[in-house]
């Protein structure tokens, strides 16, 4: 009688430990009236246990569990609970492989105590212990693991599924593991081995992967510097503008002189390095944005150097609701991209770079054409650039990064020779979190 008293109890705190591991896993957070739920899941469950010990016996209820006791908590965590299947699975199968650590220390504990009472006290208490464990350490890492992607959850509920199919089959469904089968006593190492593999491949992939972006954001961050130095440079520029117009009075005393000579020729020639001194510290007026002003006036003066023509249509506020160091980004890039390819164009009437930027609605919307030669190559949504150089390609990379940090679109596209790109940045909105 005793026995079956503490075989009953066993099976009642199994059930809770197999349960409240599940939804952890699982990634459910029971509140306010679904709190209910899981205490009469769990009595409805523990009854219908108790009906088929009772009347088909211990040995059928063992080879019925799966299907009274684990297919019922996956429906639940998915249709009460509204669980991916796919987790919900994966979670009932690793609180299931959860359940043999405190089964083998209870069976080590009897062993050594040579005690059969010893395997219950002895189960009890790491069941506890591992309960705890996983709730505090484990927990979130399976589910944050799990809800990454199908093939990392299915990767991680791999090895429950074989451990599941593995015991049922040679445990409870037949009696090949305690016959000493070499098939079911080398399949534990079998797995083992294949999935340590398994795990090195996949791991160092990864690393990989980690790698490789961690080298894009640290070059997305040395551009987004540059464009920050890039705008101290054009607002120092227009410092000295102010400076040589405070200045102008010597430069006009010094023409007088000149003039006072009688020597027309020093004046020409002073009058023109001033005019070109001014014209390369000077900023054009573009818009009421003195950033804009600023950024535009420098590439002004870079596509002339070239031989491109620049031809803006800019209407845009004197505030914005973007930072300035994004702003830059986007422009500089932008237009630096443009120019460098106009500027492998011969032919003289194609040499010419667009840009418009306005505010539609209460979206900043950018957008440049250009010719090209050669082939531009697409690689997913962006253009792939040419260049095998360290730092090519990322100022479109760095455009999209800002364009998606603040919610927005972006289209790169090909259309008769001419190469379009759109930018559309929604304002008054906080940017997206990564």
């Amino acid at each position: 009688m005793i026995d079956i008293i503490i075989m009953l109890i066993r099976s009642g705190i199994v059930l809770a430990f197999g349960i409240a591991v599940s939804i952890l896993f699982a990634g459910v957070h029971p509140a306010g009236a679904k709190k209910l739920a899981l205490p009469v899941f769990y009595s409805c469950i523990l009854l219908i246990q108790l009906l088929c010990w009772r009347f088909l016996g211990l040995e059928i209820t063992m080879k019925l569990y799966p299907f009274i006791t684990h297919m019922p908590l996956i429906t639940l965590l998915v249709l009460y609970y509204k669980r991916p299947w796919l987790i919900s699975i994966s979670s009932v199968l690793t609180a299931y492989l959860c359940c043999q650590i405190p089964r083998w220390i209870g069976l080590v504990v009897a062993a050594l105590l040579g005690n059969p009472y010893a395997d219950h006290i002895g189960y009890f208490v790491a069941m506890c212990l591992v309960y705890y464990f996983i709730n505090k350490y484990v927990a979130d890492s399976v589910r944050q693991l799990m809800e990454r992607s199908k093939g990392s959850c299915l990767l991680f509920g791999a090895v429950p599924l074989l451990y599941y199919l593995f015991d049922y089959t040679t445990t409870i469904y037949t009696n090949l593991l305690y016959s000493g089968s070499p098939e079911a006593v080398q399949f534990t190492p079998f797995i083992i081995s294949t999935f340590y593999l398994i795990f090195v491949l996949l791991y160092y992939n990864e690393t990989q992967k980690q790698t490789k972006a961690q080298r894009e954001r640290d070059i997305l961050a040395s551009q987004f510097q540059h464009a920050k130095v890039e705008l101290d440079a054009m607002r120092k520029m227009q410092n000295n503008t102010m400076i040589y117009r405070h200045d102008m009075r010597h430069h006009l005393s010094l023409i007088a002189g000149f003039a006072a000579e009688g020597d027309l020729k020093k004046i020409k020639d002073y009058l023109d390095s001033t005019e070109t001194t001014i014209d390369a510290l000077t900023p054009i007026r573009y818009c009421e944005n003195e950033t804009v002003n600023l950024i535009l006036s420098s590439f002004e003066h870079k596509a002339r150097k070239r031989q491109v023509t620049l031809q803006t249509d800019v209407r845009l506020p004197e505030k914005l609701d973007l930072k300035d160091t994004e702003l830059c980004a986007l422009l500089s890039n932008a237009l630096e991209n443009a120019i460098s390819a106009v500027d492998l164009i011969e032919d003289e009437k194609l040499r010419k770079v667009y840009i418009q930027a306005n505010i539609s609605g209460d979206k900043l919307v950018i957008s440049t054409e250009n010719a090209y030669v050669g082939n531009i190559d697409m690689e997913g949504d962006l253009p792939k650039s040419n260049k095998k150089e360290a730092g090519h390609g990322f100022g479109i990379k760095s455009m999209v990064n800002i364009v998606e940090e603040h919610g927005g679109l972006f289209s790169f596209e090909t259309e008769g020779g001419v190469f379009i790109m759109r930018l559309l940045l929604p304002l008054g909105k906080a940017p997206k979190k990564p």
